[in-house]
């Protein structure tokens, strides 16, 4: 018996030929569209059991938003993700979000077949080779040389490094410039330019991110002066 299902994709092309494919075998697709961020408003209209969602971005931020989205208005429709094999945590994403199953995106037809069964079954449908490189690079990861501290270490010059200390202590425009010995105009340009690059709105956000990172305790051991005592 074939199974009604939705298929979605980044690229249309893809998600037609898939959908006329499955359609040959028997299925009955009762929509096909792209991108796949739209895979949420096609599965709550139609309600099929199995919706095909193919990402070229498995590790994108949000990438897997759609899915939390079906799962928690359709509860009962199974989602498969077809996607290239991301790290351990963009296959935990999936599942983390609801997905019932992760199928490399070059994968033979027959094997989306048979992940479309298992999750309709309410099975889990990943390939075992799959699950077992997730779970050992889990428990054995790679050693990273650099975390979130050190990586905004790197992109801060010594100068503005210094203004965020002076931000996470409270110093407003004013004190930063008197302190830094630098005109206000242009402490406040260090200030915004600091946000920018910390990706954050706000001077409240940029000293909890620092505080966060460990970056105020990174900045002392460089040498960045701090606390009422300055040498300056």
């Amino acid at each position: 018996m074939g199974v009604r299902l939705v298929v979605v994709d980044d690229h249309r092309l893809l998600a037609e030929a898939l959908a006329s494919a499955l359609k040959l075998r028997g299925h009955r697709v009762l929509a096909a569209g792209a991108p796949s961020a739209g895979a949420a408003d096609l599965v709550i209209a139609r309600a099929p059991e199995v919706c095909l969602l193919g990402t070229a971005s498995p590790a994108e931020p949000g990438a897997f938003d759609p899915v939390a989205r079906i799962k928690r208005e359709r509860p009962a429709v199974a989602v498969v993700v077809l996607g290239p094999v991301p790290n351990p945590r963009g296959i935990a994403a999936a599942f983390a979000s609801g997905a019932s199953g992760y199928v490399r995106h070059d994968e033979r037809i027959e094997g989306v077949e048979r992940a479309m069964a298992k999750a309709r079954a309410g099975e889990v449908a990943v390939a075992p080779p799959l699950l077992q490189g997730a779970f050992a690079e889990l428990l054995h990861p790679a050693a990273e040389p650099d975390d979130e501290g050190s990586r905004l270490l790197q992109i801060l010059t010594p100068r503005e490094l210094e203004v965020l200390v002076r931000v996470a202590e409270g110093e407003d425009t004013r004190l930063i410039a008197a302190g830094m010995r630098i005109a206000p105009s242009t402490a406040r340009t260090h200030v915004q330019r600091v946000l920018m690059k910390l990706g954050v709105g706000s001077r409240l956000e940029a000293a909890a991110l620092a505080a966060r990172t460990g970056l105020l305790d990174r900045a002392a051991a460089e040498g960045i002066p701090s606390g009422p005592h300055r040498g300056e």
